[in-house]
């Protein structure tokens, strides 16, 4: 079977903006493509016939490249069902942080893990995650930390709840099983996402230590209470769900909020800064990204 690739690159700026739109519309034509590693990005769509490319690309030009649409080169190609499948490849590199690899399925036989440390396989054709976007980043980060935290101040993982809340591939939640979280719990309200996210945790070895769900952010976190929950959500969801994230979590649990531009971080802030059952603990940004991390009071 062949596709025809629709490729144009992009800077970093155009991806956090298309991104965002792509997400908030539910956008399935086109798709990014981000490696944080290189800096490159590029917008990509996949299309059945010569025609159906023409006539996505003419409408996407208009409404997402309108300010410049008469300047803009594209690359088109045709490509073969391998050639579609080899085309992730040169866009998704192994990358680390403080013991925790995430690396392509594909290097598995080559990819040399030191000893002491942890891997979490992925599958970077999947489109709902590898690790490369700076939502995901900044998430895996703060989980990492968080899980050096508690082991230095003795604190057995295997009695802490994790909740990935809106868990995409599931790269979040693989990686606090890989970490050594035992009490775990994913959910999506995209029953294909939930689907992938199974076939990752088999993947890794860890299917049935996780609790998955398709379930939004209402029904998700019905009671429940987690000692350390993520969300990486658009900052709309966020905001519109607050009282339900704050709701779950123990008392001393953390909660990490990705997937909020850095222009947008004053006003989630101020939304979650209200409640008096919880405090800042921190800030970071990467790229037009940013997260914000609280904790509930004692």
């Amino acid at each position: 079977m062949a596709l025809i690739e629709i490729r144009l690159e992009i800077s970093e700026q155009e991806a956090a903006r298309l991104d965002q739109i792509l997400s908030e519309r539910e956008i399935e034509d086109w798709s990014l493509l981000q490696n944080v590693n290189s800096g490159t990005a590029y917008f990509l769509g996949y299309f059945e016939s010569e025609e159906e490319a023409d006539i996505a690309w003419a409408k996407a030009r208009g409404e997402y490249f309108s300010e410049h649409r008469n300047t803009i080169s594209i690359e088109k190609k045709v490509l073969q069902n391998e050639d579609w499948k080899e085309s992730y490849k040169g866009h998704f590199k192994p990358w680390r942080f403080k013991g925790l690899h995430w690396v392509p399925i594909w290097e598995k036989e080559s990819y040399v893990i030191p000893e002491g440390e942890r891997v979490v396989w992925l599958d970077p054709g999947m489109a709902f995650g590898t690790g490369n976007h700076e939502t995901t980043r900044l998430c895996v980060e703060r989980l990492v930390e968080y899980t050096h935290d508690r082991i230095n101040e003795g604190t057995a993982l295997e009695t802490l709840k994790v909740i990935d809340a809106g868990c995409g591939s599931g790269i979040l939640i693989l990686s606090a099983a890989q970490l050594g979280f035992e009490r775990l719990r994913a959910f999506d309200n995209d029953a294909e996402a939930v689907r992938i996210a199974k076939e990752n945790a088999m993947m890794n070895g860890i299917r049935h230590s996780i609790h998955f769900e398709v379930a939004d952010l209402t029904n998700g976190l019905k009671e429940q209470r987690a000692d350390f929950l993520m969300a990486n959500i658009l900052a709309n969801i966020l905001i519109e769900c607050a009282e339900n994230l704050i709701n779950a979590l123990n008392p001393g649990g953390q909660l990490v909020l990705s997937g909020i531009l850095t222009k947008e971080i004053d006003v989630v802030r101020a939304i979650f800064s209200v409640d008096s059952r919880i405090k800042e603990l921190d800030s970071r940004s990467l790229g037009e990204w940013s997260d914000l991390v609280f904790n509930c009071i004692k």
